[in-house]
C-alpha cells in the first residue's frame, strides 16, 4: 500500500495482491512517454515485489506482531532546513502506523508534516524545520498481535547571527554550510560480563552486559549487535534483544540445540567497536522413554519449488544413548497444528526430498530421531516455507497499451499465433546425491498467451531407452528435482518444452550423470590435544580425518580422569577442528576425545587425549611501573620500580632496562644478560645529560609489554646531606582502621647515617599528607593506626640522618582501610601434648601456588636449625619453636602469595616468652597423674596381680616392678604388661610364698613424665594375702580335678531365626548330672543333653521378651559341682533381636493382602518375627503407630497390620521396613485403585459374614442328647436360645413337623426359652427330634433322641451318635445396620415388624412374644 499525505490533501492507491495485473494510468505528456522504458523497469519491480508478498503469505501469520527492522535515528540540524524521519516495520496483520511528538499525536493532515508509508517503509518529513520542531519522536505501530515503538529526538539549532548574514546563506544547507565532520571516540568499558551458561532444552537463558560509554552522547549511542557463531541474531520470536541505558540483553525465552554456540556482544561506534563473548551450552532434555537420542538440530530446506522440498538436518550426539537407526521428517501447514509425518520408514542419512506439496501453500518441517530404545523429541521445527515456483518472476514482462496503459503480464500470456514452444537448453544438474538429481536449464525464447510446460525424459547411460519421468504437477519452472532414483547408476537426462499447440524438440541430453553411493561415515579425527586455556577451560584441538565424506562437523566428550563416565562437551556439532571446552572444574584432571559427523551419522571415536589438569594458562606478564631514582653520583643512576600488577601465572623470573637521551625516540637495551632484581645500577652516563628509562618483565609465557617510560632524570650527582628515597613500599595487614607499610633503606645515606623513619599518609587523590610517627622509627617497619574504614589511602617513607628529614620515597599503590572478609589473626599457644610454642595461621583465601611466608620483625625466616619448624595444610600454616628460649622475642609475621593481600602479625613480649617456656617445661616433665595406687588381686590358681592405673599413658611407656628393692622379671611363670586404652599396669606373680613379704614398687617412664607407687604387704596384711592365694591354688586344684565347663553358656542365633543355649562341659563320668535352670527354676528340656560330645543345647522358644532372663547350666558329680550362667538381657539380648532382623528381614516376602472382618490387613511372610524387632510400618513417607485405628502386630512367622474400618482416606503406598545395625530391607504395596477395590469388597464381606454370625439363632443350652423317659409321663425339651432379632423356633420329629394337638405343646417365654412338651408319651413318640432355630442372619438345628419304654421294663441304653450341628447360612444379601448420624424423634409408635423370613425346614414355629409396653 502507498499513501501520500499533504496538508489539506488526501490521495490513496489501491494495488490488490491477488491481480494477475497490475495497470496504472500514466499522463500523456511527451515527458512520460520518453520515460516509459524506465517505468516499465519499475512497474515489473513493483510486481515482483507483490508477488514475493504473495509467495511468503502463509509465513505472515507467524510474524504476528509488529516488528521494526530499521529504527527511527536522532537528528541535529540548523532552522529552515528539512528534515526525514523513517523506518521500517514489519507485522501481520498490516500494522496501523501512528506519530507522536513529545507524547502528542500528530496530525499528518493539517500539520506541517509530509508522510509516506510504502512497503513497510514509514516517512515523516518536515519540509523546513522551526526550533518549534525540537522535541522528541515516536512512532508507534499497532495490530492485533502486540505493539512495537520506537523514538528518536529531534534537535533544530539556530543560525549565529554572521552566518544569518552571510551573503552565501541562500545556498541550501548541505551545500558548504556544514564544518567538516570529525568522528568522536567513544570508548566503551564492559563493567558486568555474562559468563558461560550450561542450561537444558526447555530452559530459558539471559545474557546481560553493562557498560559505561566515554564520553556518553545521547545522539551517538553506540549500535549493539549480537552474533552466535559469527552469525548476526536479531529479534525473532527465538531470540529477544532489549538495549538501552547502558545495558544491553539477549534472551532465549525456550531454548533448542540449536541455540548452542559461542555468543558474543559487539558494541558498534564509528570509531571502532568493544565486544565481549561465552559459550552457551545447551544438553538434551528428559527423553520422551529413557536412553532414547537426543533430537536433531539445524533443520535446512533446500531447492524448494512447487510441489517438493529438500529437507537436511544435522545428527545429535550419542555418547551415552545407542547408536541412530533413521530419523522420522514430519511436516505441518502454516496455520495449523496437523503434524504429519513424511517417510513410512526411518531414513538414514539426514536429507530428505518431500514430495505432494500443494502449490501455494507453506509449511514446517521437523525431524525425529530413532533408536533401539525408542524415538527422540522432535526438533526445532524449521522457519516456514512456501511452495512456489521459484523462476515465476523471470517470466514477466511489460507491455504498453494506447499510450495511457501499462500491462504487466506473464510471457506465456501474450496474445501470439498458435506455435508449439522452442527447445530447451543448457540442461545440467545442480545437485547430486544418492536417489535424486536437481536438473535446471534455460527456458526458450517463448510469446505466446497459452501456458508452456516442461516434461523431463531419463535414460540410463548405454540403454538408449528414454522414459518419460512422472510428475504430479505440469512443471512450469526449468528446474525440477527427478526422485526415485538408483544409486550408484549413470543417467542422461532431456527435456521438452510443450503448449497446446503441439510439443518442442527434445533439447541436447545432458552427459552423464552418476548418482551417489552411499559412503560410509567420516573416518575416526586424529590426535587430540589439550591445552591450558583458563582456569575453569581448556582448548582442545585435533587432526581431521583423512576421509571426511562431506564432514558436517564434530562432537567432543570429556571425561574426568579415572571415572570413565563421558558427557558430551558439545551438543550442536562444531565445525572447527578446535574448540574450548567450558565449566570444567579448577585442579581437575580430565581427557578428551572426538567424533567426525556427517549425513550418515557419526564417526569412530578418536584417540582419548594425554590427561591434563585444569588451571590457568600462562600469559606474559604485565608492565613493570613507578620507575624511580634512588641515588646519582653523575656518572651512573641507581633505578628502582614496582613489580607488574599480573605475573601471567608464573614468577617473574627477569627484567630488561632500556635508555634514551630525553627528546630522542631510540631506545637502547642496557644490559645483557637480563636482571633478576628491582634495584638497577646504570653505568657510563654522561654527567649532565637528561635520561628516560623503561622497564620489561619477562616469566616463563615470555616478554611483557614495556613500563610507562620514566619521567626526566638529570645525571647530576647528588650532594645534599640528607637521606635520599626509600623504596619498596609494601603494605599488609590490612585491617578496618589500620596497615602495616614496610620499605627497604635508602641507598644514598647522605652525609651520615640513617637514625630512623617517618612514614606519611594521605587519602587518595589529595596531596595533603600526615605524618603518623612524630619519633622516627628505627626499625623499616611501622603499623599506621587511627585510619578512616573503606577509605583509600597512599603511604610514603622519609628517611632521618644527622643532618634532617630527606626525600620522600614513590608513594604507594592507593590501599584502602577496611579487612578481607573473613580474615583471621595468627594465634599464638603451646602445645599440651609436645609443649612446643606455636604461631598458627588460618587464611580467608587460597590459590593454586599460593605460599605462606613467615616473617621475624619483617624479615624472612631462613634459618632452622634451631629447631624451627614451618608446617603448611591447606589454606592452614604453623610456625612451630621445638626449641624455644629467651632471645625468641620479637614481632612474627606471616603473608599468603597469590592472595589478595591476607597476611597478620603477632607480637611476642620477652614476659610472655617467659610464661610460656615455663608452660612448656611443665608439659615436656610432667608426673604422670595416677587413677590407682599400687594394688593387689588373687586370681585363680593363687597367682598374684599387683596392677596400677594413670590417668593417660602412650604406647612407649616403660616401667619396673620391685620387690624390697629387687627388681622382679616378668620371664615365665611371671607376667608383665600394659593397656594403654584403660592405662593399666600389671604384673603377675605366679608363685606367692612367705618369701615375698615386704614393700612392692612400680616406677612408670612415658615420655618426660614420670610416676612411682608402692605397696607395703607385712604383718597381717600378708598373712590375710597369702591365705587367700593359698585357698585359691587348692580351690582351682580341686575343681579341675572334678567335671567343668570348658565352654561357658552362650547364645547363637541359628539361619532358621532359632535362638539356642550352647555350652560345653568336660571331666564327665557316668554319674555326672547337668541340669537347666532359668531364675532358679529348673527347665526340662526336650531333646537331653550330649554328655558324650560335652555339648549341651537349650533351645528357647519364640524368642521374646516374655523369654529373657538369668539362664544357669549346672554339671555336678561326686567330685564337685561347676556353674555357668548367662543373663540374657541388655546386649546380649539386643544383639539377637538384631541378628533375627537381619536374617528374617533377608527372608520377608512381599506383602500380600488378608481382608478380616475388621478392616484390611497386609501380611508379611517371613524366618520369625517378635514385637521386639525393629520393624517399621508406613504409608507413604509417614510412619504408622499402633492405635485403634491402625493394628500392628503378627505371628511367630508372619508380620501383620491391620487397617480397621478402612475408608478412602486410607488408600495409598504402604510398606515394611526391618531394620537392623547393618542395612535394613524394605517391602511396598499399593493399596489403591483396584487392589483397594477388591479388599474393600472382601473386608465388606467378612464383615457382614461375622455380623450375621453374631447375631445369628442359636442354642445356647440346655437340651441332652438323648432323653429316656417311661410312657404316659410328660416329657419336656426346654433350652434357652439367642439371636438379634429374636429368632423363630420350629420343631421336627424324624424330619416331619410336629403337629400341635393337645399332647403336643410348643413354647418361646420372652423370646428366649424355648420349650417342647410332650404330654403322656407313648412308643410312638420315641424318634430324633430336631428343634430349629432360625432368623434372618442364619441359624442352626440341634438333634434329641428320644427313647420311651414300658413301666417295668429295662431302662433301655441308648449310645447317643455324635451329630454336628446344622448351620443355617443367613439371607442374602446380608443386611446391616447403617450407623446413625442423627437421632431423630419419631411422631408415632413405629409399626410392627413384618414377620421374619420362613424357617429352616417345615416345623412348628414357636409364637413370637409380642413387644412389651
Amino acid at each position: 500500500m502507498s499513501v501520500l499525505m499533504k496538508r489539506g490533501n488526501y490521495n490513496q492507491e489501491y494495488h490488490h495482491k491477488q491481480s494477475k495485473y497490475v495497470v496504472k494510468e500514466y499522463s500523456s505528456s511527451e515527458a512520460m512517454e520518453e520515460r516509459y522504458e524506465h517505468k516499465t523497469r519499475r512497474r515489473i519491480q513493483e510486481v515482483v515485489r507483490t508477488k514475493m508478498i504473495d509467495k511468503y503469505v502463509h509465513e505472515e501469520p507467524m510474524i504476528r506482531g509488529p516488528q521494526f527492522m530499521t529504527r527511527l535515528r536522532s537528528h541535529t540540524v540548523f532552522e529552515n532546513t528539512p528534515i526525514k524521519l523513517f523506518c521500517t516495520i514489519e507485522g501481520f496483520p498490516m500494522p496501523v502506523v501512528k506519530w507522536y511528538k513529545d507524547g502528542v499525536i500528530l496530525c499528518l493532515i493539517c500539520g506541517p508534516y509530509l508522510y509516506e508509508a510504502k512497503g513497510g517503509i514509514h516517512t515523516l518529513e518536515i519540509p523546513r524545520c522551526s526550533t518549534d520542531d525540537t522535541a522528541q519522536y515516536t512512532v508507534v505501530a499497532r495490530n492485533s498481535h502486540g505493539q512495537a515503538s520506537s523514538q528518536a529526538s529531534l534537535i533544530v539549532k539556530r543560525f549565529k547571527q554572521e552566518d544569518e548574514s552571510c551573503p552565501y546563506a541562500w545556498l541550501p544547507f548541505t551545500a558548504a554550510m556544514l564544518p567538516e565532520i570529525h568522528y568522536t571516540k567513544i570508548l566503551i568499558t564492559f563493567l558486568d560480563k555474562f559468563g558461560p551458561v550450561f542450561a537444558t532444552e526447555g530452559d530459558s537463558a539471559r545474557l546481560t552486559a553493562t557498560m559505561t560509554l566515554n564520553p556518553n552522547l545521547a545522539n551517538l549511542q553506540p549500535e549493539a549487535q549480537w552474533y552466535r557463531d559469527d552469525t548476526r541474531l536479531f529479534d525473532s520470536k527465538w531470540v529477544k534483544i532489549d538495549t538501552g541505558r547502558g545495558v544491553t540483553t539477549l534472551t532465549i525465552p525456550n531454548l533448542f540445540k540449536d541455540d548452542e554456540g559461542l555468543y558474543t556482544i559487539r558494541m558498534v561506534t564509528k570509531g571502532g567497536s568493544a565486544e565481549h563473548s561465552a559459550f552457551v551450552s545447551v544438553s538434551d532434555g528428559p527423553p520422551p522413554v529413557p536412553r532414547a537420542p537426543g533430537a536433531p538440530m539445524d533443520i535446512k530446506i533446500h531447492d524448494a519449488n512447487r510441489d517438493y522440498v529438500i529437507v537436511s538436518w544435522k545428527p545429535p550426539n550419542t555418547t551415552t544413548e545407542g547408536p541412530i537407526l533413521g530419523y522420522f521428517v514430519d511436516k505441518c501447514e502454516v496455520g495449523t497444528e496437523n503434524w504429519t509425518q513424511c517417510n513410512d520408514h526411518p531414513i538414514k542419512i539426514c536429507k530428505y526430498p518431500v514430495s505432494g506439496l500443494f502449490e501455494g501453500h507453506a509449511y514446517y518441517f521437523r525431524v525425529r530421531a530413532v533408536n533401539s530404545h525408542g524415538i527422540s523429541k522432535a526438533s526445532r521445527m524449521s522457519d516456514p516455507i512456501a511452495a512456489l515456483d521459484p523462476t515465476e518472476f523471470e517470466r514477466l514482462h511489460a507491455k504498453k497499451l494506447g499510450g495511457k496503459l501499462d500491462v504487466v503480464s506473464y510471457h506465456d500470456e501474450v496474445e501470439a499465433d498458435g506455435k508449439p514452444p522452442g527447445a530447451p537448453s543448457g540442461m545440467y544438474a545442480s545437485e547430486i546425491d544418492r536417489t535424486y538429481v536437481v536438473l535446471r536449464w534455460k527456458a526458450p525464447g517463448y510469446s505466446s498467451k497459452a501456458p508452456m510446460w516442461y516434461y523431463i525424459e531419463k535414460c540410463i547411460v548405454d540403454s538408449g531407452a528414454w522414459q518419460r519421468v512422472n510428475t504430479q504437477v505440469p512443471i512450469r519452472s526449468p528446474r525440477y528435482a527427478v526422485f526415485d532414483l538408483s544409486e550408484g547408476k549413470r543417467y542422461k537426462f532431456r527435456v521438452v518444452s510443450a503448449n497446446i499447440h503441439g510439443a518442442s524438440e527434445p533439447s541436447e541430453p545432458t552427459g552423464p550423470i552418476e548418482t551417489l553411493q552411499l559412503k560410509s561415515v567420516p573416518s575416526a579425527p586424529g590426535q587430540v590435544v589439550a591445552t591450558r586455556e583458563t582456569n575453569t577451560s581448556l582448548l582442545i584441538q585435533w587432526a581431521p580425518p583423512k576421509e571426511p565424506n562431506n564432514l558436517i562437523g564434530y562432537y567432543i566428550d570429556q571425561c574426568v580422569k579415572g571415572s570413565n563416565d563421558w558427557i558430551s562437551a558439545n551438543h550442536k556439532p562444531h565445525k572447527s577442528s578446535k574448540f574450548v571446552v567450558s565449566g570444567l572444574v579448577t585442579g581437575e584432571t580430565y581427557i578428551f576425545r572426538v567424533q567426525a559427523i556427517n549425513e550418515l551419522g557419526l564417526s569412530d571415536e578418536s584417540q582419548e587425549s594425554a590427561p591434563l589438569t585444569v588451571k590457568a594458562a600462562l600469559t606474559n606478564p604485565s608492565a613493570p611501573y613507578d620507575i624511580a631514582l634512588l641515588s646519582c653520583d653523575g656518572h651512573s643512576m641507581v633505578l628502582n620500580w614496582k613489580k607488574p600488577l599480573q605475573s601471567g601465572g608464573a614468577n617473574i623470573k627477569e627484567y630488561y632496562v632500556d635508555k634514551r637521551r630525553s627528546g630522542t625516540t631510540m631506545w637502547r637495551e642496557l644490559h645483557i644478560p637480563p636482571i633478576s632484581e628491582r634495584l638497577y645500577k646504570v653505568e657510563g652516563l654522561t654527567e649532565g645529560a637528561v635520561y628516560q628509562f623503561q622497564v620489561y618483565a619477562a616469566n616463563l609465557a615470555g616478554l611483557g609489554p614495556a613500563a610507562k617510560h620514566s619521567a626526566d632524570f638529570s645525571c647530576e650527582a647528588w650532594t645534599m646531606p640528607e637521606p635520599g628515597p626509600a623504596y619498596d613500599l609494601t603494605v599488609g595487614e590490612v585491617r578496618d582502621n589500620s596497615v602495616l607499610v614496610e620499605w627497604q633503606k635508602p641507598v644514598y645515606a647522605g652525609s651520615g647515617p640513617i637514625t630512623g623513619y617517618h612514614v606519611e599518609y594521605a587519602k587518595e587523590g589529595t596531596s595533603d599528607w600526615t605524618t603518623t610517627n612524630e619519633t622516627a622509627v628505627s626499625h623499616r617497619f611501622h603499623k599506621v593506626t587511627g585510619l578512616e574504614a573503606n577509605t583509600s589511602y597512599m603511604f610514603r617513607v622519609r628517611a632521618v640522618n644527622a643532618a634532617g628529614v630527606g626525600m620522600a620515597s614513590m608513594a604507594s599503590d592507593p590501599v584502602t582501610a577496611k579487612a578481607l572478609e573473613g580474615s583471621q589473626e595468627v594465634s599464638c599457644v603451646v602445645d599440651e601434648k609436645s609443649g612446643d610454642i606455636v604461631l598458627s595461621f588460618e587464611s580467608c583465601q587460597i590459590s593454586e601456588g599460593s605460599q605462606f611466608v613467615w616473617k621475624k620483625d619483617y624479615k624472612e625466616i631462613t634459618e632452622f636449625s634451631k629447631g624451627v619448624v614451618i608446617k603448611t595444610e591447606g589454606s592452614h600454616s604453623k610456625l612451630i619453636f621445638e626449641n624455644a628460649d629467651e632471645e625468641d622475642f620479637g614481632t612474627y609475621s606471616v603473608s599468603v602469595t597469590n592472595t589478595e593481600g591476607v597476611s597478620s602479625s603477632y607480637a611476642i613480649s620477652a614476659e610472655e616468652l617467659t610464661k610460656m617456656l615455663a608452660l612448656s617445661y611443665d608439659i615436656r616433665h610432667p608426673i604422670i597423674p595416677l587413677k590407682s595406687e599400687l594394688a593387689y588381686k588373687i586370681l585363680e590358681r593363687g597367682r598374684m596381680r599387683f596392677w596400677l592405673q594413670a590417668e593417660a599413658i602412650s604406647p612407649k611407656v616403660t616401667y619396673k616392678f620391685f620387690a624390697n628393692d629387687k627388681e622382679l622379671s616378668g620371664a615365665n611363670p611371671n607376667k608383665m604388661g600394659h593397656d594403654v586404652s584403660a592405662g593399666i599396669i600389671e604384673f603377675i606373680m605366679d608363685h606367692f610364698t612367705q618369701e615375698n613379704e615386704g614393700t612392692f614398687t612400680c616406677q612408670i617412664t612415658d615420655g618426660g613424665g614420670k610416676a612411682q607407687s608402692s605397696l607395703v604387704l607385712i604383718g597381717d596384711a600378708f598373712k590375710a594375702a597369702l591365705a587367700e592365694a593359698d585357698f585359691q591354688r587348692r580351690e582351682y586344684i580341686r575343681v579341675k580335678e572334678g567335671p567343668h565347663f570348658s565352654e561357658f553358656l552362650t547364645l547363637q542365633v541359628g539361619d532358621d531365626c532359632s535362638v539356642t543355649l550352647v555350652c560345653k562341659v568336660s571331666n564327665l563320668k557316668k554319674e555326672s548330672v547337668f541340669h537347666w535352670y532359668k531364675e532358679d527354676t529348673e527347665i526340662i528340656p526336650d531333646v537331653k543333653p550330649d554328655m558324650g560330645s560335652g555339648v549341651c543345647k537349650l533351645q528357647i522358644k519364640l524368642f521374646s521378651l516374655k523369654t529373657a532372663g538369668v539362664y544357669k547350666a549346672t554339671i555336678s558329680d561326686d567330685r564337685g559341682k561347676d556353674m555357668s550362667q548367662i543373663d540374657i538381657v541388655g546386649k546380649v539380648f539386643d544383639d539377637a533381636i538384631n541378628k533375627i532382623s537381619q536374617l528374617a528381614g533377608s527372608s520377608a516376602a512381599e506383602l500380600v493382602i488378608n481382608c478380616t472382618a475388621t478392616g484390611i490387613q497386609l501380611q508379611c511372610h517371613m524366618k520369625y518375627y517378635t514385637s521386639e524387632m525393629n520393624i517399621t510400618w508406613c504409608r507413604g513417607e509417614a510412619k504408622l503407630s499402633h492405635s485403634d485405628k491402625i493394628v500392628i502386630g503378627g505371628a511367630p512367622a508372619m508380620a501383620t497390620m491391620e487397617v480397621i474400618e478402612p475408608t478412602e482416606k486410607d488408600k495409598g503406598m504402604y510398606s515394611i521396613v526391618i531394620t537392623n545395625s547393618e542395612n535394613s530391607h524394605k517391602r511396598t504395596l499399593d493399596l489403591s485403585g483396584d487392589v483397594y477395590e477388591k479388599a474393600f469388597a472382601e473386608f465388606q464381606k467378612l464383615k457382614a459374614e461375622a455380623y450375621a454370625e453374631k447375631y445369628r439363632g442359636q442354642v445356647v443350652g440346655g437340651l441332652p442328647d438323648v432323653v429316656t423317659i417311661m410312657e404316659k409321663k410328660t416329657l419336656s425339651l426346654t433350652c434357652t436360645v439367642c439371636g438379634e432379632p429374636k429368632p423363630q423356633v420350629s420343631w421336627l420329629r424324624n424330619g416331619a413337623d410336629v403337629e400341635l394337638d393337645d399332647q403336643y405343646v410348643v413354647s418361646l417365654d420372652q423370646g428366649r426359652f424355648a420349650c417342647l412338651t410332650i404330654k403322656g408319651v407313648s412308643m410312638e413318640n420315641s424318634g430324633r427330634y430336631t428343634m430349629i432355630v432360625q432368623n434372618k442372619y442364619g441359624g442352626e438345628s440341634v438333634d434329641i433322641v428320644v427313647s420311651v419304654y414300658r413301666h417295668g421294663e429295662k431302662i433301655p441304653e441308648v449310645k447317643p451318635t455324635l451329630t454336628p450341628k446344622i448351620m443355617i447360612p443367613p439371607k442374602l444379601p446380608i443386611e446391616m445396620p447403617q450407623p446413625k448420624t442423627q437421632p431423630a424423634p419419631s411422631p408415632a409408635p413405629s409399626t410392627p415388624s413384618p414377620a421374619p423370613p420362613r424357617a429352616y425346614g417345615k416345623g412348628v414355629k414357636s409364637p413370637t412374644p409380642t413387644r412389651r409396653k
